[in-house]
């Protein structure tokens, strides 16, 4: 008669046991890591001291303090970067884990010199905005929303938008592209997004020797009960098959961690007008630094376009 209770309460820590390690793992940002602005991977396939320079330069820029309030009551911080008046602005959204100080030291350099003013926003439970949850995107793409009506609010409807991201950044934007985006949102630009949350948490959830189908419930139940987070079916894919937004993808075809067959389905699933480019030999979110060149001519031409669309 006890042996059944017994056997169901261990059975029952177990459970939490693992979905406690899930959550921490893959959801949880300690407020301590969060001051690692410029921690570079190693075994990186191009030289280092590139990015470092680009973070210096963008370190050095001045800019001001943005805050706003997410549709859930955190406080989100971002950097504005003034060009010129009126001018088309960009807000960038950094990947998991990351800082847009980081991940867009190239690509707001590009902005900047293209004459667009930029919003770099630290995404929820990253830098200085608040939270304690990362939740891929499912989450963060109402923060996207929320930056998009503070522009609209702060620089007019005829003020063009883009929304741009890297990583996790990318997927959040695309996930944005089907939700209510003012109008004068006139394209969206994504480097290396995954398809969805789902599946690079399967991906990853395999490298790390942990089978996915034994692993993806104690995952989800573990950001169910300590965030309340649902998965559902929310995709980058279903949010493009949605949206009439032009869509320009970026990937490495040398991307171990998000593959760049993500990208094509994302390309595949578009409904509006769509561009994909691929970089030989770039690693995950190093297209820019493994051809500047061609990434700036791929990323001019597409904001160009944009432009005269949103200006007929």
């Amino acid at each position: 008669m006890i042996l059944f209770p017994m056997i169901a309460l261990i059975l029952l820590c177990v459970i939490m046991g693992f979905s406690i390690y899930a959550y921490r793992t893959a959801f949880y940002s300690s407020p301590r890591e969060r001051g690692k602005l410029l921690e570079l991977p190693k075994n990186e396939n191009y030289d280092a001291s590139a990015s470092a320079k680009l973070y210096q330069e963008m370190e050095a820029v001045p800019f001001e303090e943005v805050y706003i309030t997410s549709y859930d009551g955190l406080r989100l911080f971002g950097r504005y970067y003034h060009v010129a008046e009126g001018a088309p602005l960009q807000i960038q959204f950094h990947g998991y884990r990351g800082s847009g100080i980081r991940d867009f030291c190239g690509g707001n350099k590009l902005a900047r010199e293209s004459g667009q003013n930029t919003l770099v926003v630290d995404q929820r439970a990253h830098g200085r905005s608040e939270g304690d949850m990362i939740t891929f995107g499912i989450r963060e793409r109402y923060d996207c929303l929320a930056w998009a009506e503070y522009a609209v609010q702060r620089f007019g409807a005829d003020t063009p938008i883009f929304l741009t991201g890297i990583s996790m950044g990318a997927s959040t934007v695309l996930m944005a592209s089907d939700l209510p985006l003012p109008k004068n949102v006139v394209g969206i630009i994504a480097d290396c997004p995954y398809s969805s949350p789902d599946a690079i948490i399967r991906k990853v959830c395999g490298e790390m020797g942990f089978p996915p189908v034994l692993a993806m419930p104690f995952i989800k139940l573990g950001a169910y009960l300590f965030g309340g987070l649902r998965f559902g079916n929310l995709s980058a894919d279903s949010s493009v098959a949605k949206s009439d937004l032009p869509i320009l993808l970026i990937h490495g075809e040398a991307d171990n961690f998000v593959p760049c067959e993500m990208s094509h389905k994302i390309h595949s699933a578009c409904r509006g007008r769509h561009e994909i480019h691929t970089f030989k030999d770039a690693e995950h979110g190093l297209s820019y630094l493994q051809d500047t060149p061609r990434y700036e001519q791929v990323v001019r031409a597409f904001v160009a376009s944009c432009l005269d669309e949103f200006r007929k």
